[in-house]
């Protein structure tokens, strides 16, 4: 019985993506101590986190639930639990909206109406605009899809002080930069993948190499923008350092991509943009620290 009841729950955990909750968690934290200028209160920092962990994962399992026949036929998806029959898709949708409800009303309580409108947002913005009517008909789905994958400072800034500051703002716009990329690279050595699927993506559409130029802009880009806590005052001199460097290892991987035009170059910028945002957001928690 025990071992039935921890499969069952293991199979609705897989329907939230716990590895793009992790990321969610740790892009919230520090908008939580960049907008109150100050380490949050414990409970109040575990509390306004769950929120915006179960506002994702509800979002990620209306994903999988409407996604099912895609997931279906791409080799990377279709072990998840609904195009594997381990799931009846209406309980899908069922544990998506309890979800969605529970984190609606956990930052309404923690965080304000603001907050809790800025959840409800995400997955909205998540589920209608990005999975119904962008990802199956526009190339250009990773850029605009990245805003809800960025939402996690707002939600967290809007909970400390009942709106959205350039707290929020700023780390909004590290994690939108940063998603194309990491996207395109995923793209470039799942190719196969989405047009079986067909889902349009960059590299099917203009090809390998315009997308690899794409994924330099973008992160070019993207200096600039995780540098700029630093002049506006919100951090100092360790996150200064740090970013130099993760910002020349990051781009220079992406060259490396251009330049390589291979699938293990692909792969190897896909690990290390996860590895990268990762030390950033980390980073800004250590300058804070100390």
């Amino acid at each position: 019985m025990a071992r039935a009841l921890a499969t069952t729950a293991a199979t609705y955990a897989e329907l939230t993506k716990p590895r793009v909750l992790l990321l969610v968690i740790f892009t919230g934290l520090p908008a939580l101590i960049l907008a109150g200028g100050a380490w949050p209160q414990p409970g109040f920092a575990v509390a306004v986190l769950a929120g915006i962990a179960l506002a994702a994962a509800a979002a990620n399992t209306f994903n999988c639930y409407l996604e099912r026949d895609r997931d279906a036929r791409m080799a990377r998806t279709r072990a998840r639990p609904l195009p594997a029959d381990r799931l009846a898709p209406g309980r899908a949708l069922v544990f998506g909206w309890v979800l969605a409800f529970v984190s609606t009303g956990l930052l309404w309580r923690v965080g304000g109406p603001t907050a809790a409108a800025l959840g409800v947002a995400s997955i909205l913005f998540y589920v209608f605009v990005y999975t119904v009517w962008l990802k199956p008909r526009s190339a250009w789905n990773a850029v605009v899809g990245g805003a809800a994958g960025a939402a996690a400072p707002l939600i967290a800034d809007a909970a400390v002080n009942g709106h959205v500051g350039p707290a929020g703002w700023l780390l909004f716009a590290i994690v939108f930069f940063w998603q194309p990329p990491h996207v395109w690279a995923i793209a470039l050595f799942r190719k196969r993948d989405y047009e079986a699927a067909g889902i349009p993506m960059l590299p099917s559409v203009i090809g390998d190499q315009p997308t690899r130029w794409r994924m330099l802009w973008y992160s070019l880009a993207l200096v600039p923008v995780t540098l700029a806590p630093v002049p506006l005052g919100m951090l100092g001199g360790l996150y200064l350092a740090a970013a130099l460097a993760l910002d020349a290892w990051f781009v220079w991987h992406v060259v490396r991509v251009l330049r390589e035009r291979t699938t293990a170059a692909a792969r190897r910028v896909f690990r290390v943009s996860l590895v990268y945002l990762f030390a950033l957001f980390l980073a800004m928690l250590l300058d804070r620290a100390v």
